[in-house]
């Protein structure tokens, strides 16, 4: 594993990672995602109107969510992502309105009628205060009953991965993902390198970044939210309406907020 030196210098040496991001995550089915997500909003009165993405990346979910009629606001803490996510929205025509800010420090000018952030941008926050924080600010943003929905890898996803190199070869790009993780602190840490073909045939160029994410128990997690002052709703197993599973990977946490 690489040091903390070694990390920032890696960091700083590989900016342009969000121009090849979608390429690396083209195999997320964020149509089927989509679907889901505005299913549980629906169920819980969330038809149209105000709605705030948190994490948005490039605005692959963003978009998707506004073709469903919600008026979006994004936030992500990258500008290399968000330029990519305004490009899509001039070439759509949806009147989204992105914001670069930190997620544990966002700020809006009034509420919204629900909240979401999915692609485990909450296992991004790597200590339970953060976690809080971000509850914290959601439940001050949302409007009076508003909704925060949100996904989580669970640990069991991170132990099933657990110290292991998965590579590909594509058309497109090759990858090499290195990963760890750390059952005493639930810090999953992986190293990417992508090389995309550039200029003469059998020259690449590397895209390389770092991530480090937390695994969160769902007790953990309710005791949070209702610290925060939202109320726990429920969870499911990603992409059904059943609890969660030992076995889940992925879960997705129903909120409310029940008067501040």
């Amino acid at each position: 594993m690489m040091d903390r030196e070694e990390k920032d210098d890696a960091l700083e040496s590989y900016q342009s990672f969000a121009k090849v991001y979608d390429l690396f995550m083209n195999d997320v089915p964020y149509e089927e995602w989509g679907v889901y997500l505005t299913g549980l909003l629906r169920e819980y009165g969330i038809t149209d109107g105000l709605v705030l993405e948190l994490g948005c990346g490039t605005g692959s979910m963003t978009e998707l969510l506004a073709d469903a009629g919600y008026d979006m606001i994004g936030v992500d803490n990258s500008e290399d992502m968000l330029e990519i996510a305004m490009e899509k929205r001039l070439v759509t025509g949806q009147e989204i309105l992105y914001l670069y800010q930190d997620m544990r420090e966002f700020e809006l000018y009034g509420t919204v009628r629900a909240v979401v952030s999915i692609c485990d941008s909450m296992n991004y926050l790597l200590e339970e205060q953060e976690l809080l924080t971000v509850f914290r600010l959601v439940n001050n943003y949302l409007d009076p009953g508003g909704y925060f929905i949100f996904d989580l890898n669970t640990i069991y996803k991170y132990q099933q991965i657990g110290e292991s190199t998965i590579a590909e070869n594509r058309q497109e790009a090759s990858f090499i993902w290195d990963n760890y993780y750390d059952e005493d602190t639930q810090i999953n840490e992986y190293e990417l390198a992508i090389f995309l073909p550039e200029g003469e045939e059998g020259l690449y160029r590397k895209y390389e970044e770092i991530h480090e994410q937390r695994g969160y128990s769902l007790e953990t997690v309710k005791r949070l939210i209702e610290q925060s002052g939202l109320q726990y709703v429920t969870a499911y197993d990603a992409f059904t309406r059943e609890p969660p599973r030992a076995e889940s990977e992925r879960i997705y946490v129903v909120a409310r907020e029940s008067g501040k």
